[in-house]
């Protein structure tokens, strides 16, 4: 293990944490990506305060979140690792879109956008390094009404 080794893994990370919803890998890759149970705080994106999460909760939760969206992808870019021993603070850039059903648009935009940041705490498990705290801010969003009508 080196601080290399380390800062590679932590930003293979979020690649993995990006292909659970835009290849909709619900049951697999959060195992590979969290700890269990982990901290998620979206509360810049919906009206709810950060939560501890088991993992099948966490699975079920992005189902039913993310299965409503024809396609989604996730860009996660810039990242800042700072490693500590056995944990680390990782920030990164985040560029998410979610497309809806042309039914859903009603002839309107389709495309819900999140531009903003991630800051994530990382711990050094058995298993690897997995986000114990994932931490969502979203400095801008376009046509968040979309994200409603999805649901």
């Amino acid at each position: 293990m080196t601080l290399e080794s380390d800062r590679a893994e932590i930003i293979e990370l979020f690649g993995r944490y990006a292909d659970i919803a835009d290849t909709k890998n619900f049951d697999e890759l959060p195992r590979l990506v969290h700890t269990d149970p982990f901290t998620a705080d979206f509360q810049s994106v919906a009206d709810v305060p950060p939560t501890e999460t088991p993992l099948d909760d966490y699975a079920q939760l992005l189902r039913g979140s993310f299965n409503p969206f024809v396609a989604t992808h996730h860009a996660i870019t810039g990242h800042v690792v700072d490693v500590d021993g056995d944990s680390a603070r990782a920030h990164a850039h985040v560029r998410a879109e979610h497309w809806v059903p042309d039914r859903v648009a009603g002839g309107g935009p389709n495309r819900w956008l999140v531009v903003g940041f991630y800051d994530n705490d990382v711990v050094r498990t058995e298993n690897g390094w997995r986000f114990s705290r994932v931490k969502l801010t979203a400095s801008y969003q376009e046509n968040t009404h979309l994200l409603a009508q999805a649901s």
